[in-house]
C-alpha cells in the first residue's frame, strides 16, 4: 500500500526549487548518439539559468495523488493508476517510484510552459529530492538524485532521453558535460567552465528569446536519432561533436569570438539535417544575431521554445534592443530576464545536499 503523507503535509508544508538551462551540443547526451561516437569524446555544454521551476507539496485528500502546473490542465489520480503518457505523467511516475499518495505536487515554473529549456527535468529533479527528503537519513547526492530523476524519465517516457538537463538542474553554473561508456555508477564527467565570478561577468554576454509556441522536442530528437541509427548524416554528427567541444574550449579559454564560430556552424548543421528546427521567428531572431557578429542557437531540440545568444557586450546590447523589436511581432513572445543560476537544486529545509 502507497504510504499516505497527507497529515505529514498537514504539519509541514514541503518546498524544493531547481534551474532551468540553456545549451549547446544537445542530443550528444542520448547513449544513442555518443556510444558510437565515443572515440571523439562527445560533450554537451549548459549554462543553469535563474529561471527556476518550484515544486510545493501540500496534503490532498484519499489516497490520490494531484498535479497541477501553469500550463497544463490539473491532473488527479489514485497513487499507482496514473497513465505515464499524461502531460503530467513523469510526476505520477516518480510519485510512484516513492509509494506515496495524499499528497498535491504543486509546479511553479518561472519559465514559460513547453520552452525547451529543460523544465520538466528540473520539476523531476526537485521532485525526486523532496519525496526523497521524506525518507533521509543523510545528506542527499546530487549525482544520485540527478541520476533518479533521470532513470524514471527515461522509463516513463520508454525513450532514450538526454541527461544533461537533470544536470544543470542539480548542479547549477556553467557545465561541460563528457559522455563516456559507463563504467561504474556515471557515464559523464563535468568540467566546471566558468566559476561564480565568471558567471557574474557572462551575464552581460548572452540573451534569451521564448519564441511564442511551445516546442516539439521528441519530434525532432526522435528524427535525428532514427538518421543516426539509419546511417545518415554521421558526417554532420561528427561534426556537431566538434563544434560542441570547440566551443566549451573556446568559452572555457576566454575565445568567444571563436565559440560564437562554433555556436553559428552547430545551428547550420542542425538545420540542414532538420530545416524545421528554427521556426519563422527563431530564423529572424538568428539571422539578427549573426548580423550583429553574435552567436546563436536553439535551446534543446529546437522546433519552437527559446532561442539564446552569446556575444561581445558591445555587440549584445544592440542585439537585445533588436531581438526585442522581433518579439513584439507575435503574441506571447518575449525576451527572458535570464542570468546563470549557480546555486543549481535546493533542497527542503534541514536537509543537506552534496555532490
Amino acid at each position: 500500500m502507497p504510504r499516505n503523507i497527507k497529515k505529514l503535509l498537514e504539519n509541514k508544508t514541503l518546498v524544493t526549487s531547481a534551474p532551468c538551462r540553456v545549451d549547446m551540443g544537445g542530443t550528444l547526451d542520448i547513449k544513442t548518439i555518443y556510444l558510437p561516437l565515443q572515440h571523439l569524446s562527445p560533450a554537451t555544454f549548459n549554462l543553469a539559468i535563474d529561471l527556476r521551476t518550484e515544486i510545493t507539496l501540500l496534503p490532498y485528500d484519499g489516497d490520490k495523488i494531484k498535479v497541477s502546473s501553469r500550463g497544463f490542465e490539473s491532473a488527479v489520480f489514485a497513487a499507482g493508476e496514473a497513465p505515464y503518457h499524461h502531460p503530467l505523467g513523469l510526476m505520477f511516475a516518480i510519485a510512484d517510484y516513492f509509494n506515496v499518495s495524499g499528497l498535491h505536487i504543486r509546479i511553479d515554473s518561472s519559465s514559460p510552459p513547453r520552452s525547451a529549456l529543460g523544465g520538466s527535468s528540473a520539476a523531476a529533479v526537485a521532485l525526486v529530492c523532496v519525496l526523497a527528503s521524506l525518507h533521509a537519513e543523510s545528506p542527499l547526492s546530487r549525482r544520485w538524485v540527478a541520476l533518479m530523476a533521470h532513470a524514471i524519465e527515461e522509463a516513463a517516457a520508454r525513450i532514450a532521453c538526454g541527461f544533461q538537463d537533470q544536470l544543470a538542474a542539480v548542479y547549477g553554473g556553467a557545465n561541460a558535460w563528457y559522455w563516456q561508456a559507463p563504467a561504474g555508477c556515471s557515464d559523464f564527467k563535468r568540467t566546471v567552465v566558468f566559476d561564480k565570478t565568471q558567471c557574474q561577468q557572462f551575464n552581460e554576454r548572452f540573451i534569451v528569446a521564448y519564441c511564442g509556441i511551445p516546442h516539439e522536442s521528441k519530434d525532432i530528437n526522435g528524427r535525428w536519432m532514427n538518421h543516426f541509427i539509419r546511417a545518415e548524416n554521421r558526417a554532420l554528427w561528427r561534426e556537431i561533436v566538434d563544434c560542441s567541444r570547440s566551443f566549451i574550449n573556446d568559452l572555457a579559454s576566454g575565445g568567444i569570438n571563436n565559440a560564437i564560430a562554433a555556436m553559428n556552424r552547430d545551428s547550420a548543421l542542425r538545420k540542414q539535417m532538420t530545416p524545421d528546427v528554427f521556426d519563422d521567428m527563431g530564423e529572424s531572431l538568428a539571422a539578427a544575431a549573426g548580423e550583429m557578429e553574435c552567436g546563436a542557437r536553439f535551446t534543446g531540440a529546437g522546433g519552437g521554445g527559446c532561442i539564446w545568444a552569446i556575444g561581445q557586450p558591445e555587440n549584445i546590447g544592440p542585439l537585445r534592443k533588436r531581438w526585442q523589436t522581433i518579439v513584439n511581432g507575435r503574441e506571447d513572445a518575449c525576451l527572458l530576464k535570464a542570468g546563470i543560476d549557480t546555486r543549481g537544486l535546493l533542497a527542503p529545509e534541514g536537509i543537506n545536499i552534496i555532490d
